[in-house]
C-alpha cells in the first residue's frame, strides 16, 4: 500500500500518532476528530495515500465505497442514531486542510444545520 511519510492521516493510520480509533479493516482507517464540531465527528480514510478526490481513480473505489458503507453503522456506533451527515472536502476552495482524501461524519442528537447558507 502506497503511503507518504510526510502525510498526518498516513501517519494516524500506521500508528505512529496516538488517535481514538473508531474501526479499522485492511483498506480504510476511522477515527475522531480531533476539533469536533458535533458529539458525534469523526473521520474516514482510505489507508493507501490519495491526496484528493481530484486524484482518485477507479483503483480507488473499493477503498471509497468501503467508507461509504460503513458509514451509517459506525455513525449509529458512536450515537448518531437519527441521521448524519457526510462531508469531503477537496482542495482550497472546498477547505481541504489535510492533503489524503477523508470522509468527516457528523451529527448527534440535534439537527446539524443547514449544508451551506444560501444567499437570498
Amino acid at each position: 500500500m502506497s503511503h507518504d511519510p510526510d502525510c498526518l492521516f498516513c501517519k494516524i493510520a500506521r500508528g505512529e500518532i496516538a488517535s481514538k480509533k473508531v474501526y479499522e479493516d485492511d483498506e480504510i482507517f476511522a477515527f475522531h476528530d480531533v476539533r469536533p464540531v458535533r458529539p458525534v465527528h469523526f473521520l474516514m480514510i482510505p489507508k493507501v495515500h490519495v491526496a484528493t478526490l481530484y486524484d482518485t481513480t477507479e483503483a480507488h473505489a473499493p477503498a471509497l465505497g468501503r467508507m461509504l458503507a460503513k458509514a451509517g453503522e459506525l455513525a449509529r456506533n458512536e450515537g448518531a442514531t437519527d441521521g448524519f451527515r457526510t462531508i469531503i472536502n477537496c482542495g482550497r476552495v472546498g477547505h481541504q486542510e489535510v492533503y489524503h482524501v477523508h470522509m468527516h461524519v457528523i451529527g448527534g442528537p440535534d439537527p446539524v444545520g443547514p449544508m451551506i447558507a444560501r444567499k437570498p
